[in-house]
């Protein structure tokens, strides 16, 4: 995704240097740097160091239950301080194959709930909660009360939504686009999706397991006018899980930056093509 793009939704043209020649649609073979010229003189484009505010924002969502949890829970989260136990190995080839177990069909609220005492199970509690995180919902005081009660380890819950009110701040949800009470602006689509990739278990030991979810994330304002597009990030976040209650729950997390893939030459769709995907497209539950 672009993150600084001033093009807007309507162009089908980009800045890029790997992008089409002129409009043309028509392609060139680039060599590497210092191995001669492409008949264009354009050598390698250094990526770009800055980031929209609305980028930002898309990652600083789910990096605010990060920050809240660690200063919690007094560590980083990010599974190298827990119990000895089976350190994760590296994935068979066929680790991203179905597994033949039948998705959780519980459901607490919105979010999937019932998830096998196994790894199998931690990974799959670990990406629903990952959306669940980086949804619209956080954005809301209510909706995010709920959300992060189906999720966290009822220890926890009541001081990390203390530190998330502060964090959702009026000032906040106004930088990201929304009205200061967390809603949406007339005629425009608040879009906020985290997309889980894939998953590894970093730690398991008893009833207690480390998840990470390399993801994908979407966030912006779509719609006609809207001066905040809809852009993508890519992030891997880093659950510590416990059994509580016959489920798994979020006792601390932690986020990165990254693996991000190189974008490809795809058109920029228009702000009412978002909306509409957005509003038409409903998400997954997500199992291992």
């Amino acid at each position: 995704m672009s993150h600084g793009d001033e093009n807007g939704y309507d162009s089908g043209r980009t800045d890029d240097a790997y992008s089409t020649i002129g409009g043309t649609r028509q392609t060139r073979t680039r060599l590497p740097d210092g191995e001669g010229g492409d008949g264009y003189n354009a050598p390698r484009r250094p990526a770009r160091a800055s980031r929209s505010l609305i980028t930002m924002a898309g990652v600083v969502v789910l990096l605010i239950a990060a920050i809240a949890f660690a200063n919690i829970g007094g560590g980083r989260g990010d599974g190298n301080d827990g119990d000895s136990g089976s350190a994760g190995s590296k994935p068979e080839a066929a680790s991203t194959a179905a597994t033949g177990t039948k998705p959780v069909t519980g459901k607490n609220g919105t979010i999937p709930s019932g998830f096998a005492h196994d790894e199998q199970g931690a990974q799959s509690a670990a990406s629903n909660y990952a959306v669940a995180l980086g949804s619209v919902g956080m954005f809301n005081a209510d909706t995010r009360r709920s959300i992060i009660e189906t999720t966290h380890d009822p220890a926890v819950v009541e001081n990390l939504l203390t530190a998330l009110t502060k964090a959702y701040s009026p000032g906040f949800l106004k930088n990201v686009g929304l009205n200061e009470d967390g809603t949406t602006p007339s005629g425009l689509t608040f879009v906020s999706r985290t997309i889980p990739v894939g998953t590894k278990v970093i730690e398991r030991s008893g009833d207690t397991a480390t998840v990470e979810v390399w993801c994908t994330g979407l966030v912006g304002m779509a719609g006609q006018g809207s001066t905040k597009p809809v852009t993508a990030t890519w992030f891997t976040i880093s659950e510590k899980l416990k059994w509580v209650g016959g489920d798994w729950r979020i006792e601390s997390s932690s986020q990165k930056e990254g693996p991000t893939p190189v974008n490809g030459d795809n058109r920029a769709s228009t702000a009412d093509e978002i909306a509409g995907a957005v509003e038409g497209y409903g998400g997954f539950t997500y199992a291992r």
